[in-house]
């Protein structure tokens, strides 16, 4: 088994991080650049740095931006948000980022996975599937536009297939669970992990030191990401890499 994986995510809107609660609700977290070196001082990982209102807004990721945090730090950074062409992706690793992560795009247009994977290779790709609970109860959907529309695509079906199509890992986020600190969803977190058999970074609720355990141990997740709980100090990179190795995980 790969080190588990430790990696703060940067939702950034109007050039701050922000955090909300189900995708809504933003509150102020900081400046992007300071907040970056500061997760790789504290021993993160990798960062994930996802412009949460590019999509909405109908505009492209801020490359500047991105140039800017590549220099200020020297751990792989994966990008996401307003990836709508092949053309985006490539100017995101001409700008040298470690991987880019692509959501609604890859809904409206699959390709855009396949044809990505075999230009820039598997390890450059990242699927975000954002999830909700079926209104039905039964299973879970695909939602886009920072979690505004619901598509109806099955998510467990959406994640092989992302696979078959050459998508290095999936990062899931659970809408329901976003910010609400009472734990990652821990059945899709598994079934999509099982179904995909490809690495799950798992997002979206995080609150204690036990559910990053529990995101890797009983969810199958390769990575645990969160927000909040960095962004406002209520707990360290570093006491959730110790946590996870008092409990017999090997981290990196």
């Amino acid at each position: 088994m790969n080190p588990v994986r430790i990696i703060p995510c940067l939702d950034v809107k109007d050039g701050r991080v922000v955090k909300g609660v189900e995708f809504v609700n933003l509150r102020d977290a900081g400046d992007i650049i300071e907040c970056a070196r500061a997760y790789q001082a504290a021993g993160a990982d990798e960062l994930a740095l996802l412009d949460i209102a590019a999509t909405v807004e109908g505009r492209k990721t801020f490359i500047d931006t991105v140039r800017r945090v590549v220099q200020a730090i020297d751990i792989p950074l994966a990008v996401g948000g307003g990836i709508g062409s092949i053309e985006d992706f490539a100017a995101l690793v001409d700008a040298g980022v470690s991987k880019v992560s692509m959501n609604s795009a890859a809904i409206a247009n699959p390709q855009l996975v396949s044809d990505a994977a075999a230009r820039f290779g598997s390890e450059k790709v990242i699927v975000a599937i954002d999830v909700a609970v079926k209104e039905d109860g039964d299973g879970w959907e695909v939602v886009t536009h920072g979690g505004t529309k619901r598509t109806g695509v099955d998510a467990i079906a959406w994640a092989k297939d992302c696979a078959a199509r050459g998508a290095g890992e999936i990062l899931l986020t659970s809408m329901d669970r976003d910010g609400r600190k009472n734990g990652y969803d821990i059945p899709v977190t598994r079934a999509i992990a099982d179904a995909a058999e490809i690495p799950v970074i798992a997002s979206g609720g995080a609150g204690t030191l036990e559910h990053f355990y529990e995101g890797v141990a009983e969810g199958g997740a390769a990575a645990v990401l969160a927000a909040s709980l960095f962004h406002f100090g209520e707990l360290t990179v570093g006491q959730v890499k110790d946590y996870l190795r008092d409990k017999g995980l090997v981290v990196a």
